[in-house]
């Protein structure tokens, strides 16, 4: 497998809409080049993209190859599945409109469900959408595995997830238990463009991809943009229209317009996120238990949709979001004290490394703020798939964080 790497860029960033404080002395943007070639080679990745925001710098680069035995390097263009990043995009919109008035975190999904479907609930507490964007309505991880052949998320649409649901009985009474959940960021999806009274793809654009200049950024890739899709080392089937999954998992996206969304996230840019879509709504310890969201570490604060590592008064305190699915592992880690912030996006390769790349990435970014890492375990010896043994398809599952 070809293992360079692709020239990085540092790009100028606009003036931020105000002064941020003085940063402190922090090593230099270029060696996130280093660290980013260690964290692909040690993920036995395909091809790997990592896109830093520090300040007023965007640093992107590229590892390894579009595709097996393309000879050719990811880059600013490549176009990327975010899978579950798709979720905060979601949980954004959703205090959007909660500012505007339009709805509220502890409306009932009820309010908004298509007429003579009843949502299941827990005697005295139905599902809010504060529930759902913060994974504890109650409901399962998924509706079910999608039939053989159907593309990725594009499965379950919303005639058949909202058939579905009067027929379950919630695992828990919302509120008291994490337990991490895709269909229901799907069903808040639909809450979303039903307060609203247009498509999800509609306001996705007018709220978010249209004021941030995430021009190829959304859910219904051209044949151009479907030419510059990674492609890991299995088959995951076609690159199509994911609109049935556009608040679980479905969005496309290129590291240049990931550049522009960490700088929204981090209030680096002309345009700031409102503090309240990153903000922690339920602590850990308040829960009877949680399941699906300590992929990166355990997490101290859960929020719309965000995790966060650390105590909050910690200048180290990361926040963050993880991904994966169809071939690809995505995250996004900020760390608001030096207003940093990276994505990585890797598709998977012919051997399994075991490596945790959100652990890792984590120590990147902690790298580049000047902040100590955090020790990791050695990931078992790498394995080789036996020559006869053929990969199970992932086509069967949305996403895996």
């Amino acid at each position: 497998m070809l293992k360079l790497i692709l020239t990085f860029f540092l790009l100028p960033l606009p003036l931020a809409a105000q002064t941020l404080p003085p940063a402190p002395t922090l090593p230099p943007l270029q060696q996130a080049g280093p660290l980013g070639a260690d964290l692909f080679i040690r993920s036995g990745s395909t091809g790997m993209v990592l896109v830093v925001v520090r300040g007023k710098e965007v640093f992107i680069q590229g590892y390894g190859e579009t595709a097996i035995g393309s000879g050719k390097l990811p880059d600013a263009k490549s176009i990327l599945r975010l899978c579950s990043l798709s979720k905060i995009f979601a949980t954004d919109l959703l205090i959007k409109l909660v500012h505007d008035g339009t709805l509220h975190l502890d409306d009932s999904l009820q309010q908004f469900a298509p007429h003579g479907v009843h949502v299941p609930t827990w005697p005295g507490h139905p599902i809010t959408l504060k529930d759902l964007a913060t994974h504890t309505s109650g409901l399962p991880r998924e509706v079910g595995h999608a039939p053989p052949g159907d593309p990725h998320f594009t499965f379950p649409g919303f005639n058949y997830r909202w058939h579905w649901l009067p027929t379950q009985r919630l695992k828990s009474e919302p509120g008291t238990q994490a337990l991490y959940s895709n269909v229901g960021f799907d069903f808040l999806g639909d809450a979303l463009q039903q307060a609203a009274g247009k498509p999800y793809a509609t306001l996705f654009a007018e709220r978010t991809t249209t004021p941030l200049g995430m021009t190829e950024t959304g859910f219904t890739p051209n044949p151009n943009q479907c030419s510059r899709l990674l492609q890991g080392a299995h088959d995951e089937g076609p690159c199509t229209d994911t609109q049935n999954s556009v608040a679980s998992a479905g969005v496309y996206s290129t590291a240049t317009d990931m550049a522009l969304w960490l700088q929204y996230l981090l209030g680096t840019g002309t345009v700031a996120q409102d503090p309240a879509a990153q903000a922690v709504y339920i602590n850990p310890d308040d829960l009877v238990r949680q399941s699906g969201l300590d992929h990166p570490g355990a997490p101290s604060g859960i929020g719309l949709g965000w995790m966060h590592l650390f105590p909050a008064n910690d200048p180290s305190a990361i926040t963050e979001k993880t991904g994966g699915g169809a071939g690809f592992l995505t995250y996004i880690a900020l760390n608001q004290t030096t207003h940093t912030g990276i994505f990585v996006a890797a598709t998977d390769g012919s051997i399994e490394t075991h490596i945790n790349l959100f652990k890792n990435a984590n120590n990147v970014l902690l790298t580049l703020t000047g902040f100590p890492t955090i020790p990791i375990p050695p990931p078992p010896l790498p394995t080789k798939p036996h020559p006869k043994t053929k990969r199970k398809s992932s086509t069967r599952k949305r996403t895996t964080h």
